[in-house]
């Protein structure tokens, strides 16, 4: 259950190594919680993840998660949820793919569809029943802006959170009422703290090779107007936590711009430079 502060004492990061998934932990553990699972693939980037985490005072442990395999999903995740409740799900995995390469080799443009939506709906739907079943908890689903229009440049990976982001807000009104809080967030380019980084999009991952079910990475710095960082979406999922919002823009000033962006003709979009 949540403390007294607001702060859940215990917290599933699907995505274990995501920057924005770390960033969040951190702070909940900041804010007392006290027991955080890491789900991912296995990697020594994982496991040094968890070492760090323990390092903050944490009870951590990792767990073997593959997005596209969503057979696996309900025993793998069903697990973790018979050694104790969860107060938080953080759904944090996803990949951008590559546009041009995807566009050319349909069977990329699938991988990209089946991480980001197919595995995220499945995980998602064994995590809400799994919260719904204890009574309480939030999930907190990583969307995007590249969701809200669909841009030339990234159309595919665009789509994919698209859906993502529907889902989110189909399963947050099918729960409420059930003591199972759903949160979608909509960060804008996200200034990644590794190297070696790229990315198409906010909250991706790196781009090409990535491992489905591997962690939403991050853009590496840009001048780009209305950048954010890690840190900044996690203060931004705390504080949307404690105030139950069903929507968080990261920026805020993001929500106005994509109000704005929504409504302009597809001729005068197209030449956008967006």
């Amino acid at each position: 259950m949540k403390d007294a502060f607001g702060a859940p004492q215990s917290l599933l990061v699907l995505g274990g190594t995501s920057e924005i998934g770390l960033a969040t932990a951190r702070r909940l553990i900041a804010c007392r919680t006290r027991t955080v699972w890491l789900a991912g693939r296995p990697s020594p980037a994982l496991e040094s993840a968890a070492a760090e985490l323990r390092g903050r005072g944490a009870y951590v442990r990792t767990v073997d998660f593959d997005a596209l395999d969503t057979e696996s999903h309900e025993t793998t995740l069903g697990k973790i949820f018979t050694e104790g409740d969860i107060d938080m799900v953080l759904l944090a995995f996803g990949i951008p793919g590559d546009q041009e390469r995807d566009e050319e080799e349909p069977l990329s443009a699938v991988r990209v569809a089946q991480t980001n939506y197919t595995g995220a709906v499945s995980a998602g739907l064994v995590c809400a029943g799994a919260l719904q079943a204890q009574g309480h908890g939030s999930l907190v689903v990583l969307s995007s802006v590249a969701g809200e229009r669909a841009r030339r440049a990234d159309f595919i990976y665009g789509s994919s959170k698209a859906g993502l982001d529907a889902f989110a807000q189909g399963l947050g009104d099918a729960l409420h009422g059930t003591g199972v809080h759903v949160m979608v967030v909509r960060p804008g380019l996200v200034r990644s703290a590794g190297p070696d980084r790229s990315g198409a999009a906010a909250g991706t991952d790196t781009r090409g090779g990535a491992a489905a079910g591997a962690p939403l990475a991050t853009v590496p710095f840009t001048r780009a107007p209305l950048v954010t960082t890690p840190d900044a979406v996690a203060a931004a999922i705390v504080t949307g936590l404690r105030r139950r919002s069903e929507t968080v823009w990261v920026p805020g000033a993001l929500r106005a711009v994509m109000s704005a962006l929504r409504h302009v003709p597809r001729p005068l979009f197209r030449r956008l430079p967006v």
